[in-house]
């Protein structure tokens, strides 16, 4: 009987201590991941695993980020794949230094905005061969591997060879997307043949295999990147878009290069967070949070009213800025040390009224994006932590997929103005405005967290709320991705086109009712939208303790794991 009541006694503190996590709250969460050796967050289960088998093979950061991206190309098409760009923040332990990649292609040589003029075309259309730009995933990859790879390249893309031919179990919100993309691109040559099975997209738990992804990925093993932009896969996409009435030229693939870059960086409340230069939108983040600092975040309060206003008129300012000024640094002067100042940050700041919304704002002197996008994570036992951001812009892109290679290719071009003397306008062999953005974290010249949000414009209003869930509201983690968020959209976009209305005000369920009617009362449309709010993964090392702390948000079906 002792033992019982014992045993009894033992099962009710294990469930009281449980509660520290009520489950009644305005969201639920669960339990960090901690580990000491490595650690990865992606968003599919069974490419986090490949990582891990990656590392305890002997691999390292770099390595399994390689690896597990090349499996969600084939696991989660809808974000990703080796049709698509890459950008990579990459903290290496040896030399105690951030490294920034930037893999995104260029437009075709061959193709001039006149063409679109001529054609009375307002914008770029978001299907067929006029968004493709040429792919620079796989330049990514061998540039990483270059530079930091540890296993060969054969190894490292073998996983995701495997699973090609031998198939893989769908996961629940990639075969709801999966579907939602037959639908809209199903007319496209090829499509139905690569990504359906007797007809119709697979669904959740059904075994789907792609023999024709796991020669290309083998000839890429085997021959290097050259067999992806000077052999016969070059020559197999060139001759497809070129017949569906495209401009991509032998000449485009073999001119391709990747840029390593310089990631920059602000301080916020003694954190120093880094992004990309543009062409993405990553000095978005540090603009938002330069006007930020000033106010009392944690004083507001989570969820409250002053400061989901506050933040959406910051988002309204910088995104001005983001339609105005980013574009491809090659090929416009941008004022890009101004932007992230912390005078200009003062001088913005001084527009925001905190009882009321702006209809709109105008830029600083000197279409709504819904992207869909991979993100990912790996920290090694070396100490070496990558941020991995992986897209083919819209779902499966644009619907073009060259016949016997499996995959589709990008549809970013969509993102190039037509406006002549606009930034971003599209001109040949020029790389796009990108959404796409991974995000790092130093403290005290130490890695503190690799973190990224997926979701087209989403990704800086993203970034923004889980760091200052963080650093203001004292979340862990994992918190800080599940709890509730809000996205602005209408703003003024990078294609052109001005926000007059004051735009919409997206808010996820867990915002109350209470602060709804606040913020319609301060001049917000507001409304409860199901959208994309996001896909988070991170990692964060705790110094003090010696391990890394890894979450993944329960909206994507991704897992953070570690050993």
């Amino acid at each position: 009987m002792k033992i019982i009541n014992f045993i009894m006694c033992t099962l009710y503190v294990t469930f009281v201590s449980a509660q520290d996590r009520p489950l009644d709250e305005k969201f639920s969460t669960r339990s960090e991941i901690i580990a000491v050796h490595g650690m990865a967050a992606t968003s599919q289960p069974l490419a986090t695993q490949i990582a891990l088998d990656i590392l305890k093979q002997g691999g390292n950061a770099m390595d399994a980020a390689i690896a597990a991206n090349a499996a969600l190309g084939l696991m989660e098409p809808t974000g990703c794949g080796i049709g698509g760009d890459l950008f990579a923040i990459i903290w290496d332990n040896q030399t105690k230094k951030l490294y920034g990649l930037n893999a995104s292609g260029r437009s075709p040589y061959a193709l001039r905005l006149d063409y679109y003029h001529s054609q009375n075309m307002k914008e770029i259309p978001s299907s067929g061969p006029l968004p493709v730009t040429v792919p620079g995933c796989v330049d990514g990859w061998f540039e990483i591997h270059e530079r930091f790879g540890k296993l060969g390249m054969e190894p490292i893309l073998q996983p995701a060879i495997r699973y090609a031919r031998e198939g893989f179990p769908l996961s629940p919100v990639i075969a709801a997307a999966w579907k939602g993309e037959i639908l809209r691109l199903r007319e496209f040559p090829n499509i139905m043949e690569i990504y359906t099975m007797a007809g119709h997209s697979p669904e959740k738990g059904e075994i789907f295999k792609n023999p024709d992804l796991a020669n290309t990925l083998e000839k890429i093993a085997l021959g290097g990147r050259d067999a992806f932009y000077r052999g016969e896969i070059t020559k197999t996409m060139v001759d497809y878009i070129e017949a569906q009435g495209g401009f991509l030229s032998l000449r485009d693939f073999t001119d391709h290069r990747s840029e390593w870059v310089n990631p920059l960086s602000t301080q916020y409340r003694g954190y120093d967070v880094w992004e990309l230069p543009p062409n993405g939108q990553g000095i978005a983040v540090l603009q938002m949070l330069n006007i930020l600092e000033a106010y009392d975040l944690k004083q507001y309060g989570f969820g409250s009213a002053d400061y989901l206003h506050l933040l959406t008129e910051v988002k309204k300012l910088v995104y001005e800025d983001r339609a105005r000024y980013y574009a491809d640094p090659e090929f416009t002067n941008l004022p890009i040390n101004w932007l992230i100042s912390k005078d200009y940050a003062q001088q913005r700041r001084k527009l925001i009224n905190l009882r009321q919304a702006a209809r709109a704002y105008e830029s600083g002197t000197m279409p709504l994006e819904e992207g869909d996008t991979v993100y990912l994570t790996v920290a090694d036992s070396a100490g070496n932590m990558i941020s991995l951001i992986q897209s083919n812009y819209e779902g499966m892109g644009s619907g073009m997929a060259p016949p016997g290679l499996g995959f589709v290719l990008q549809n970013r071009g969509v993102l190039f103005s037509l406006e002549k003397d606009h930034p971003n306008v599209y001109e040949p062999h020029k790389r796009p405005f990108h959404t796409i953005i991974p995000g790092f974290v130093t403290r005290n010249g130490q890695p503190y967290m690799s973190f990224g949000v997926m979701g087209g414009a989403m990704q800086p209003q993203g970034q923004v709320q889980v760091l200052i869930n963080i650093i203001d509201f004292g979340m862990n983690l994992q918190e800080a991705g599940d709890a509730p968020r809000i996205r602005h959209t209408g703003s003024s976009q990078p294609t052109g086109g001005k926000m007059s209305d004051g735009g919409w005000l997206n808010a996820e369920s867990g915002i109350s009712a209470e602060t709804i009617r606040e913020l319609e009362r301060r001049g917000h449309q507001v409304r409860y939208r199901q959208m994309s709010y996001g896909g988070y993964q991170a990692i964060m090392w705790d110094q003090e303790k010696g391990v890394y702390i890894g979450a993944s948000e329960s909206r994507k079906d991704g897992q953070a794991a570690g050993y």
